[in-house]
């Protein structure tokens, strides 16, 4: 731009440079100091008709430069035209997907809970060595007498009474009975190849301890590990597998309550206050998190809302903080199930 700006002044001033060299050229003429073969009349034509074809030249670049301004102007449009198309086709099939996805986490879930369910009942069949009568009543816990001491004992069976012999993995019920949540970790992670079976047996071998919801909030020390640097958590392994681990203890306990009827009647108040104060000590914590870089796949924010879901506090914590959080954990398989528990479905389209 700042060269045909300079050439277009070049040309406006050819006028004034031919005046002042018809003035020399009339000077001279005056001094008769040389005697000049070419007349004034044939050099003024002569620098008119430079002056012509150099104007011309200009217009043709200046026309050629509007041309290409025009051409790159509608190449540009065009561009962005298709730009927004292809865009809007990546949404609308993202959103496809996604309640696909959504439809089949909840056939998905819905399907294992009635599995468990099913499950639950045959082993309780043979809990006590026969098969003849289940060994608890399939009615709701309220309904169920609690006794003078009004704990869950009478809700579940008795750890002296249960019989192991159909558990795939009977020293899961000595752990749970004998409420040794460093045991219990210890055999989830010796057992990591079998963890699928080993996950299907906790909720039964939960019926054996005193106090399940002591025992699971026992297994969540260590989730924050103070000896591990901020920036080598998602390198070290064992810290990873504990949190794993964790998490899906809790997902067992709901099982658990789930299949018994009722949190409230089985989940005391101090367990209750307990799983609180943890909750609240872990709050902090995610608010340094990054969302993006959970990548909708983060253990520490899918932790804290299972602890929620499972010990029935999500009331005590505020329902946008929480619906933040649903981001850090969309590509989980439980998140469907967690909005629900949680109160959150609205928050999750496709999910009832």
């Amino acid at each position: 731009m700042e060269d045909k700006d300079s050439i277009a002044k070049m040309i406006d001033s050819t006028s004034s440079k031919i005046q002042q060299l018809q003035k020399a050229f009339a000077e001279l003429e005056s001094y008769r100091a040389v005697t000049l073969n070419l007349k004034w009349k044939e050099l003024e034509e002569h620098f008119q008709g430079l002056e012509k074809s150099l104007k011309r030249r200009f217009n043709e670049l200046e026309d050629q430069e509007k041309e290409f301004e025009n051409k790159t102007r509608k190449a540009r449009e065009m561009l962005e035209k298709q730009e927004a198309a292809v865009f809007a086709k990546e949404q609308a099939l993202l959103q496809r997907l996604q309640r696909k996805r959504d439809a089949s986490v909840f056939t998905i879930v819905d399907a294992r809970k009635k599995y468990r369910k099913v499950s639950s009942k045959d082993l309780a069949t043979v809990f006590n060595g026969s098969q003849a009568a289940p060994a608890v009543e399939e009615k709701p816990v309220d309904a169920v007498s609690t006794g003078a001491e009004g704990n869950i004992e009478n809700v579940k069976l008795s750890p002296a009474n249960v019989s192991v012999d159909m558990m795939s993995y009977p020293e899961l019920v000595k752990l749970c009975k004998e409420m040794d949540a460093a045991g219990l970790h210890k055999f989830i992670s010796d057992n990591r190849k079998n963890l699928a079976a080993v996950r299907e047996e906790i909720p039964l071998a939960l019926r054996a301890a005193p106090n399940a919801g002591c025992l699971v909030l026992d297994s969540l020390e260590g989730f924050y590990c103070t000896e591990v640097l901020s920036q080598d958590i998602k390198k070290d392994a064992n810290l990873l597998g504990l949190r794993r681990t964790s998490i899906m203890l809790l997902e067992c306990l709901s099982d658990f309550l789930t299949n018994l009827g009722s949190v409230s009647n089985v989940i005391s108040k101090d367990i209750k206050d307990r799983a609180k104060a943890v909750a609240e000590e872990w709050k902090p914590r995610l608010d340094a998190l990054d969302m993006d870089a959970s990548n909708g796949n983060s253990l520490e924010a899918h932790a804290f809302l299972q602890l929620l879901a499972s010990f029935g506090i999500a009331s005590d914590f505020n329902e946008e903080e929480l619906s933040r959080l649903i981001p850090m954990v969309s590509r989980r398989r439980q998140t469907a199930d967690l909005c629900r528990c949680l109160g959150l479905s609205e928050k999750m389209p496709g999910v009832d």
